[in-house]
């Protein structure tokens, strides 16, 4: 449920008496596309704000719900005012309001929602509370608050560069290390993790395996505390590694000889020849050339 909060009356406030208390990190493409929309259209919807009474100045100023784009679109345009709903809220209902305006976006960056789910923690909202308020189960809430408490630095930073979505990171940090080979296998048959961001993924798994979450003190002792077979057993993966490169390396190289040899043995034919001279396909770029020349001498 939303919290209570009821609309007194839509007036134009000056943009610079508008607080921005919960900013978002924005994506510029869709940014330059709402300045555009409005510089053209005009403003379709009026943004929501909360009057707060001004101590110092005995006037008034006003803190956003929602509309960070629009306000800031306006600014750009050089607007001093912009048409607002005011209305009578708590900074905690406007934080939560915020919050669900956010979640009913398709799209909403992922760090902006697990840090408002513990700014609610903080706020002294329960995990149901949350997730009622949200509309989120209790046990992912439960999950978000963790991976934030916990440290987990580098899915963290996994999550805010896109590498992997938030819904996979706090699976893993709830997993134990072979239920994270699951969690990358439903991710993969879900269509989550494909291609480069599957293999991303199970490298900053195995990375946090071996040296922690990352920056802080469990990460320190993580470094310390590094057993005989964990040493033994990062080396032997750096060696199946190497072998597997190498394997790759020679398989190359052996089709390259074929195909080089290849040619050869088609350019010997006369036939061959006149047909590539008739299409105009007569000159053979250099390198191929030398790499002819060089099994030539080798053969002589």
């Amino acid at each position: 449920m939303m919290p209570d909060a009821s609309p007194e009356h839509t007036e134009l406030i000056a943009v610079d008496a508008i607080t921005v208390v919960n900013p978002r990190i924005r994506n510029q493409k869709a940014f330059d596309g709402i300045v555009a929309n409005i510089a053209e259209l005009g403003l379709k919807r009026p943004i929501t704000v909360a009057a707060r009474k001004d101590d110092e100045s005995d006037g008034l100023t006003y803190e956003l719900v929602c509309g960070q784009g629009r306000l800031e679109a306006f600014k750009v345009l050089k607007q001093d005012k912009i048409p607002a709903v005011v209305i009578t809220a708590s900074s905690e209902d406007c934080l939560v309001m915020s919050l669900v305006e956010n979640l009913a976006r398709r799209q909403h960056h992922s760090l902006d929602l697990l840090r408002d789910i513990k700014r609610l923690k903080d706020s002294g909202y329960s995990e149901r509370e949350i997730g009622a308020k949200t509309q989120l189960s209790s046990k992912y809430v439960h999950g978000v608050i963790r991976l934030l408490e916990s440290h987990e630095h580098r899915l963290l930073r996994a999550v805010e560069s896109g590498r992997i979505p938030v819904s996979v990171a706090v699976d893993i940090a709830e997993a134990d290390d072979v239920g994270v080979q699951t969690v990358l296998r439903q991710a993969y048959e879900s269509k989550v993790l494909r291609g480069g961001r599957l293999m991303a993924a199970k490298r900053l798994v195995e990375t946090r395996k071996q040296f922690g979450k990352g920056r802080g003190a469990s990460d320190k002792r993580s470094r310390t505390n590094l057993s005989v077979e964990t040493l033994l057993r990062t080396y032997q993966n750096d060696v199946e590694k190497k072998k597997i490169l190498l394997r790759k390396a020679g398989a190359t190289r052996s089709e390259i000889m074929f195909l080089t040899q290849s040619l050869k043995t088609l350019l010997s034919d006369e036939n061959f020849v006149t047909l590539l001279r008739a299409e105009g396909l007569s000159n053979i770029p250099k390198t191929i050339a030398d790499r002819l020349t060089r099994i030539n001498g080798a053969m002589t």
